[in-house]
């Protein structure tokens, strides 16, 4: 299987490279190279997890929904819709027209095969839990599709702007099945060429593309390159029009750079301290509520972000639909210091934090964070731990009663755009790992029964209002500590336009061109 793969990559190659040696062709060609920190792990969007893969995948796919560069909601495939009284069944006007780089036609079928593919539990896609909830699929016509949800769920729409959520010709399903990965078909801007997985993953402009006057270049090619001081070398020598993310000591240098524009845009990505609410002394609002005021937040974007970080202004970000401000929370260590005292605490105690990442930036904030709770009394074992510790210490983890996580460094973005995602998988009781990410171990009745009835009205005000009393009832109990939302650094070529950094960490670059 292997000797198969590599023997089409080289005929792919080979087959590009007399293309582009004919005469006249290869000064033509407008080939953009846009660097990124960690290798894909698949080319199908259904069963990947992480943003890079879902990004690059982009490249071939498109979904029914989507977002633009500010993450605002659109149709794609789908050109509008409606859905029922009861919030169950969801009937979708497709686009016509549209076809797969195979040639076949997108169409309800279409629709109904990639979501009977993902509801399927026997397929094992990793995005399977996320549309779970979708009970069946059904054909109306050529151009109608009508999917039942098994219960109300009012963020659908936003969920089928996932990334994951994307359209595969049938046909490519049929042919390749488990393969697909090695050849995606989908009605995106580009065609695939190669994929070699350490080295980079190509494409070409789809000449049959649906949006008249795109693509504006003639080929893309996505780069892994890990090593921070590589990509932003490949950036001043000019092998690179484009590179994410930018690490936030380096901004200066590549900022002096002629050629290159920096881009600190914003991001929905929330920065927090997990705290274990089960075990003595996170059990107590007290204690939670003084280590919130013991952390500078201002200092903290400054020490470990260079400034490209703004402190947390609420449970969820800004940009992201129904988020409330209600920060942020103030630096305060005099409070704290009275708030442990009430607590039982007034010599502090001894704890561990641990981080979720051990790159250069989380290593600066969990050892702010120590010196921070150090000036209150509480002195913190620190720990940035490796993946497999991480999933085997914290994600995987059992029994809740037993957890050995005390307070843990992590960051979460809604990749949905919209609240439920922001909230559900990080705060809800039954959301506890392993099942999902709510690693505080908070339980809280009225914010549990919020979140239900939040999924099951499409009403906007009671929407509005609920949400807004689930932000509310969390920042008082604090189960986290509140710090940054971060920035996005990146840096593109002055001759390079339409490229963007999505909110979540995601790309944009639908209007792509170099000049």
């Amino acid at each position: 299987m292997v000797f198969r793969h590599q023997w089409k990559k080289f005929a792919l190659a080979a087959g590009l490279a007399v293309a582009l040696c004919a005469p006249g062709l290869a000064q033509a060609q407008k080939e953009v190279v846009l660097t990124v920190a960690s290798t894909l792990t698949t080319t199908d969007p259904w069963d990947a997890n992480d943003t890079i893969s879902h990004a690059c995948a982009k490249t071939f796919y498109e979904g029914l929904y989507g977002f633009n560069e500010k993450m605002e909601l659109r149709p794609v495939l789908a050109e509008s819709h409606e859905v029922t009284p009861d919030g169950l069944v969801y009937t979708f006007h497709l686009r016509k027209g549209v076809k797969f780089h195979d040639g076949t036609d997108f169409n309800a079928e279409a629709v109904k095969v990639n979501f009977d593919r993902v509801t399927n539990p026997d397929n094992k896609l990793k995005r399977y839990s996320l549309y779970s909830n979708i009970a069946k699929t059904e054909v109306v016509d050529e151009y109608t599709a009508k999917v039942t949800l098994k219960t109300p769920f009012s963020p659908f729409i936003n969920q089928l702007a996932h990334p994951s959520a994307v359209m595969i010709s049938p046909a490519a399903l049929a042919k390749y099945g488990k393969d697909i990965a090695f050849h995606p078909v989908g009605t995106g801007p580009f065609t695939f060429v190669e994929w070699i997985q350490t080295d980079y993953l190509k494409g070409v402009k789809n000449p049959n593309y649906w949006r008249p006057g795109l693509p504006k270049v003639d080929a893309i090619k996505w780069v892994p390159v890990v090593d921070n001081n590589a990509r932003s070398a490949m950036m001043r020598t000019g092998e690179a029009h484009f590179t994410f993310p930018v690490p936030f000591e380096q901004a200066a240098v590549l900022e002096k750079e002629p050629n290159i524009n920096m881009v600190a845009a914003p991001s929905i990505i929330a920065r927090y301290l997990n705290m274990n609410m089960l075990q003595k002394p996170f059990d107590n609002p007290k204690v939670r509520q003084a280590i919130n005021y013991a952390i500078n937040k201002q200092a903290l974007a400054k020490v470990a972000f260079n400034g490209y970080a703004i402190p947390s202004e609420g449970v969820v970000p800004a940009g992201v639909d129904y988020a409330v401000k209600l920060g942020p929370w103030p630096y305060d260590p005099q409070k704290a210091r009275e708030l442990l005292k009430e607590a039982g605490y007034p010599n502090g105690f001894e704890t561990t934090l641990w981080s979720a990442y051990n790159h250069t930036t989380a290593q600066k904030v969990i050892q702010f964070v120590q010196q921070q709770l150090a000036q209150v009394g509480i002195k913190a074992q620190v720990q940035a731990l490796e993946a497999g510790q991480r999933v085997e210490k914290v994600e995987s983890h059992q029994d809740p009663a037993t957890a050995p996580v005390r307070m843990y460094y992590t960051g979460w973005s809604s990749s949905t755009g919209e609240a439920d995602w922001a909230i559900r998988p990080l705060l809800a009781g039954d959301k506890t790992p392993p099942f999902m990410y709510n690693i505080s171990y908070y339980k809280n009745d009225t914010v549990d029964a919020d979140i239900i009835k939040a999924l099951n009205t499409t009403d906007r005000a009671e929407k509005t209002r609920l949400y807004t009393e689930i932000q509310n009832e969390v920042w008082k109990d604090a189960p986290w500590v509140f710090l940054v939302t971060e920035k996005l650094l990146y840096a593109t070529s002055k001759n390079l336009k339409g490229m963007y950094v999505m909110p979540d960490g995601s790309y944009f670059f639908e209007q792509i061109e170099l000049n």
